[in-house]
């Protein structure tokens, strides 16, 4: 009987809820807890924020898994295929689960002489995963052949077009891909530029003060006066158009850098005025820290959280910089794959109108912009130490 009891209580032990957080034992965990701690629990009631999160992680995965995700090669071409419409994945052949597409035939219309495509029923062509495709090279290193998905037994290129094709014959949906890794990245490269400019010219302005600050001030006040739209296109007129898609990449990442970096300079300079009275930074001082260990040692750690969130928000003004220039011409051009030069096909109404299919690359656009907005709101928040 003793048993059973010691039994029965060892059983009710086991499903007792666990204890209570009580008022007093938040509070301490609170007091303990780091700035980062602190910064990630009230950013994950933060709801929205986290859910960008996930949807800007989606995107990188995307970006650096590109050439996987593309079943067709980007450039290949084919004047047989112009102007595709998408086409639907079939899931199920009669009671059977096996994704197909339909084959496509094409015919010319004797009234409109335009060509007219149409699904053929009777060619089902099964899809399967990590088919054969074009040749590429993973993260730099691993040439393989491999995709996530493909057509049995038939080239993709000529099979398959899950958006549909451009003016050219040339497959969206693997254009796409590709394009997302470039988009992506060039916002990642001109923000760290800018953020390295902002932080260095920023923080000598506010450590510094008088002749230096007044300097620094004034070529702010320069940049920020220049009008954008023109000044792109000087420089995008002084590219030549033989350089390869390497140095234009460099180029638009250097002007997207050089022109964003002036308010993070004022946000840091601001901090830097209120900060370098403080006795840490005089205790560096004394010990004889030169000024560049205290601006990146010892200043910049102490809000290092706000320019996290600055930086979040700066990334899609990057974005939508890039598509912006590449859109009007004055960015990257064809053979690059970006946003900006996919919808450049989308550029009269009458294309938009025959093809709506073209406009598909402003979907990414949209989202990856509200993402990041929302992710930055997020940090904000949580970076707010009177949040």
């Amino acid at each position: 009987m003793a048993e059973a009891i010691g039994t029965l209580t060892g059983a009710e032990q086991r499903q007792s809820p666990p204890p209570v957080e009580t008022e007093s034992s938040a509070a301490e965990r609170i007091s303990v807890a780091t700035q980062w701690q602190l910064m990630w629990w009230r950013f994950r009631k933060h709801k929205m924020a986290m859910a960008s999160a996930v949807v800007i992680i989606l995107f990188y995965l995307v970006a650096l898994f590109a050439d996987f995700l593309a079943y067709s090669d980007p450039q290949h071409d084919d004047a047989n295929l112009l102007l595709l419409a998408p086409q639907s994945i079939h899931w199920y052949d009669g009671d059977e689960f096996r994704p197909h597409v339909f084959g496509v035939t094409g015919k010319r219309d004797p009234k409109t002489f335009k060509k007219v495509y149409q699904p053929d029923p009777d060619k089902k062509l099964p899809l399967v995963l990590f088919a054969k495709g074009y040749e590429y090279t993973l993260f730099g290193l691993i040439k393989t052949e491999r995709h996530l998905i493909g057509v049995e037994d038939a080239p993709p290129e000529e099979s398959i077009f899950l958006l549909g094709t451009d003016g050219l014959g040339r497959d969206l949906f693997s254009r796409l891909m590709v394009a997302t890794r470039l988009s992506m990245t060039i916002g990642l490269a001109g923000v760290a530029l800018s953020l390295f400019l902002g932080i260095l010219l920023g923080g000598l302005s506010g450590l510094y003060g008088g002749l230096v600050d007044n300097m620094i001030q004034r070529v702010i006040e320069i940049v920020r006066s220049v009008p954008t739209i023109p000044l792109w296109m000087a420089l995008a007129a002084a590219v030549p158009t033989e350089w390869p898609i390497e140095r234009v990449y460099f180029i638009i990442v250097l002007i997207l850098g050089v022109i964003g970096w002036t308010t993070l300079a004022r946000v840091v300079r601001g901090r830097f005025l209120s900060l370098r009275s403080e006795d840490f930074v005089t205790a560096a001082e004394l010990a004889g820290a030169g000024q560049m260990r205290i601006i990146f040692r010892h200043m910049v750690p102490s809000f290092l959280s706000h320019i996290i969130a600055a930086t979040t928000l700066a990334l899609p003004a990057m974005i939508i910089a890039e598509t912006s220039l590449s859109f009007l011409g004055l960015g990257l051009r064809p053979p690059a794959i970006s946003w900006g030069v996919l919808l450049k096909d989308a550029q009269n109404v009458q294309a938009v109108a025959i093809s709506p299919w073209l406009l598909l690359p402003a979907i990414p656009v949209i989202v990856a912009v509200l993402a990041f907005n929302f992710l930055g709101d997020g940090l904000r928040d949580a970076a707010d130490p009177y949040g």
